[in-house]
């Protein structure tokens, strides 16, 4: 159950949920600290897709000295539980103490158990066996977030890669992180790094779900990413109308523009300011 799970001060390795982390490929050393810089708020090392079988031993090796001693948490994505580079993975993410794994394809609460308690894990959800396992999934004490792998999910059903297809999953993960006490999840990757506004509608139809991240693979993505999670002028004019009036009526529900404001409401004023790094 949800009470069973670590708070993150207690853990071994204490967790900040990211907003825009950016993925780097395990093959390319030199763009970690370029990372760093890029304004994400999170590096994640990529270990598995973007490193080809034969490289993964080499790109282990290249990576060991650049993991540490960033102004940004570091996090490494593993390759998958089930296969023959698992092991020697969790190995190198426990010789550097990075501040966390990304497992992709969990499935199952083995899955996650197999990292050990005292390394925080972002589950990457890619699989309908996913989906449906998510209420065991998230009673892991050591699972600190989701994240959508909407590509491989796409692929796994044999969907086509639209909002109206992949609806159900994304909801599914933004309710099972709630019922859970999790972070809201982290949204999928968008693999156009030239058009903004399908960057940005991207990342505003995730906000509008639940989600409050998603994953970056440019340093391009980052900024477009980060303003459109950011509220607007007119979200926060409005929350700070409502916050003014709640502090007149002194919490009492009360009539603004022809409108009741009360304490759902206030709540949801509040958490866009702040969002808005304004409260």
């Amino acid at each position: 159950m949800a009470n069973q799970r670590k708070d993150w001060g207690q853990s071994v390795r204490k967790y900040y949920p990211p907003v825009v982390p950016l993925f780097v490929p395990a093959t390319r050393p030199d763009l970690i600290a370029k990372a760093a810089r890029s304004g994400a708020d999170a590096i994640i090392v990529d270990l598995e897709d973007a490193v080809p079988g034969a490289e993964k031993s080499s790109a282990r090796l290249a990576i060991r000295t650049e993991l540490a001693g960033h102004t940004v948490p570091v996090i490494v994505r593993v390759n998958a539980v089930d296969t023959p580079w698992f092991d020697e993975d969790l190995a190198l993410v426990r010789d550097v103490q990075v501040d966390g794994i990304m497992l992709p394809k969990t499935q199952s609460p083995e899955d996650v158990s197999k990292v050990g308690e005292d390394i925080p894990v972002i589950g990457l959800i890619e699989t309908a066996r996913g989906v449906a396992s998510l209420p065991s999934i998230c009673c892991s004490p050591n699972l600190r977030q989701l994240a959508f792998g909407s590509i491989d999910y796409a692929l796994d059903i044999g969907c086509v890669e639209t909002r109206d297809a992949l609806l159900l999953a994304r909801l599914s993960l933004v309710n099972h992180s709630r019922a859970f006490d999790l972070p809201p999840p982290l949204d999928g990757i968008t693999v156009s790094v030239d058009n903004e506004d399908i960057i940005r509608s991207d990342t505003k139809y995730a906000a509008q779900l639940g989600f409050s991240g998603k994953l970056a693979i440019h340093p391009k993505q980052v900024r477009i990413i980060d303003d459109a999670l950011h509220p607007s002028e007119a979200d926060i004019v409005w929350a700070e109308l409502i916050c003014a009036a709640d502090r007149k009526s002194k919490g009492a529900a009360v009539l603004l523009d022809g409108r009741i404001i009360d304490a759902p409401v206030v709540k949801k004023a509040k958490r866009i300011l702040q969002r808005a790094h304004t409260l």
